[in-house]
């Protein structure tokens, strides 16, 4: 129950009144901090690691698989954590946790100091993290909520596409080891503080309601329905939905990963290999704004095919890349096939089964999503060791979004639509 004392002067520390909109700036930053444990944080550590630790890539793959599929597997416990203890606790702990893994990671000398330090930035970065920082804004928001989350991803999605460019810079100037150091106190001196005097968990804490208006205002809830996890399943289209966010998670992973090796054989140097991040994020976010707001006027079907069409030119482009412009167009399209398919599965879920089992379903959704994405780098990396070219097992990976593509177009779309 949210309390009923009024609502707190307004101040420095509560705009208008409502605290929720300092949260979402605070939620921003802390999605921004997870970028040492995403894919585009670690890709320009990949090769100065390879060389100085005498692992092979795909040993390095298989450890950074492991820790993704760690990461999967943990983020459900962390998710009932913050129930239970509230975002701003839990905030405090992962980011003394995440920073200090940072840290060692700079001190690791084989194979198994990087599964171990894999599983701890994939877990506490990528994973908690993330999930602590959508959540803390989440519930300060009701009608808004869209909104807020949307600025949180925005402003730390664009954080993130900056750290492949800034950690290559410190690798350049002082070496891989010194990077991890600088990311490690980074993370230290921006979560720790931002949890410690910045969250608060709930609007009731400050005397506040959802959206920063009185409960008089409130709208009746709308009647909710939906197919229970195991009615969903019965639906082929579902597991269209499924297999685009699968193949989209596995093969932009795949690149990512290796995307310093990938472009720098097209003749990109490693500089400009981590910078094609930016526009890749830039069209990235065009993408979601465009679909966002037309995705109620057409049928999802169209923008699945979209998508899958756009992982298949950016793939076969990334084949014949080179540098300037091309490399630029190319990193437009993967952001934009990538943004696109996650778009299309956030509306389509709630849309064609329903609310009243989405946690259950999207559950389901997010740990085969992960999932896939701890494939990608390995296939990628076996690929170029039997072939001696990445370019092979990129032609051959054209089949998946192809696929997914065709059965979009034929596969029977569920009748019952939420308006």
């Amino acid at each position: 129950m949210l309390s009923r004392r009024s609502p707190a002067r307004p101040g420095a520390r509560q705009p208008g009144g409502f605290y929720g909109w300092h949260v979402t700036g605070f939620a921003a930053v802390l999605l921004m901090a997870t970028a040492p444990g995403q894919t585009a944080g670690v890709s320009a550590f990949i090769d100065p690691m390879i060389a100085d630790l005498g692992v092979d890539r795909t040993s390095l793959s298989t450890a950074y698989l492991v820790g993704t599929l760690t990461g999967a597997l943990v983020v459900p416990r962390i998710g009932g954590l913050i129930d239970r203890w509230g975002v701003r606790r839990c905030t405090l702990v992962i980011g003394v946790g995440f920073g200090t893994v940072l840290l060692l990671m700079g001190t690791i000398g084989g194979f198994v100091g990087l599964l171990f330090g894999f599983m701890g930035i994939r877990s506490l970065g990528q994973g908690a993290l993330g999930l602590a920082a959508t959540t803390a804004a989440a519930r300060w928001f009701e009608r808004r909520r869209g909104r807020a989350l949307g600025i949180v991803s925005a402003a730390g999605t664009a954080g993130i596409s900056l750290a492949p460019v800034l950690t290559e810079w410190i690798i350049a100037q002082q070496g891989w080891r010194t990077a991890w150091f600088v990311l490690g106190v980074a993370v230290l001196l921006l979560v720790v503080p931002i949890a410690a005097f910045g969250l608060r968990d709930d609007p009731s804490d400050m005397g506040q309601m959802p959206d920063g208006v009185p409960s008089s205002h409130d709208s009746l809830a709308a009647p909710r329905w939906g197919l229970t996890r195991r009615q969903a399943f019965t639906e082929p289209y579902f597991w269209v939905l499924i297999s685009g966010l699968a193949v989209s998670g596995m093969l932009a992973t795949a690149v990512a990963f290796h995307q310093i090796s990938l472009l720098g054989a097209k003749g990109l140097t490693s500089t400009e290999a981590a910078a094609n991040f930016i526009p890749q994020t830039v069209a990235g976010l065009a993408a979601t704004l465009v679909v966002g707001n037309m995705i109620d006027r057409m049928s999802i079907r169209w923008v699945v095919l979209a998508s899958m069409s756009l992982h298949v030119v950016a793939l076969a482009w990334l084949t014949t890349v080179s540098p300037g412009w091309s490399a630029i167009a190319f990193g437009m399209a993967i952001g934009a096939a990538g943004s696109s398919i996650r778009i299309a599965e956030a509306a389509a879920i709630p849309a064609y089964f329903g609310v009243l089992h989405l946690g259950s379903i999207r559950g389901f959704v997010a740990s085969i999503s992960v999932g896939s994405t701890a494939l990608g780098p390995l296939l990628f990396s076996v690929g170029r060791e039997l072939t001696g070219s990445f370019d092979d097992v990129i032609l051959v990976s054209l089949i998946l979004p192809a696929a997914v593509a065709a059965a979009g177009l034929v596969v029977r779309i569920p009748a019952g639509r939420e308006v």
